[in-house]
């Protein structure tokens, strides 16, 4: 009885040694092996002090910032991770702009039946503004000038190539 007393005794005394005996990692090898993980989120960053990494920084969804700490805590030697980070809030949609000519369509069609006699001349809108292109003579100029502005439609684009 006496023997197997002093062989358990042994054992533990063994065991308890040999847990003692464990190698402990640094904080800096710590920390080169998390810096490796979070490197790839570059809005995140950990820093290691006696075992424990400090997660902080941005992350997109819950879900990348949690697979991140599972990943920390995978380490050996990282004893636990706090989390300082946070995530960043869903950007909405933007919402549809609706956009409308300045130029009312019943405007543009005047215009479009004064310079019809000028098949080279387009009429359109441009930056919501009326905006007349093409090529033309000097004459055929000056009457498409003297025919828009007779309609009294007020500011308009004249970019008309006079050859």
């Amino acid at each position: 009885m006496k023997k197997t007393i002093a062989m358990a005794a042994l054992a533990v005394a063994v065991s308890f040694g040999a847990v003692s005996c464990k190698k402990k990692v640094s904080d800096a090898d710590l920390q080169t092996q998390a810096t490796t993980i979070v490197v790839s989120n570059p809005n995140a960053s950990v820093e290691v002090k006696e075992g424990v990494a400090h997660l902080s920084g941005t992350f997109e969804t819950k879900e990348a910032k949690d697979a991140m700490i599972k990943q920390l805590k995978a380490i050996n030697g990282v004893k636990d991770v706090m989390d300082m980070a946070s995530v960043a809030p869903a950007t909405p949609a933007p919402a549809p702009v609706e956009t409308t000519s300045a130029v009312a369509p019943e405007v543009q069609q005047k215009v479009k039946d004064a310079v019809k006699d000028f098949p080279s001349v387009k009429v359109e809108v441009v930056n919501g503004e009326l905006t007349l292109t093409g090529d033309v003579s000097s004459a055929d100029a000056r009457k498409i000038k003297e025919s828009i502005d007779a309609l009294k439609i007020g500011k308009y684009n004249n970019k008309l190539t006079v050859k």
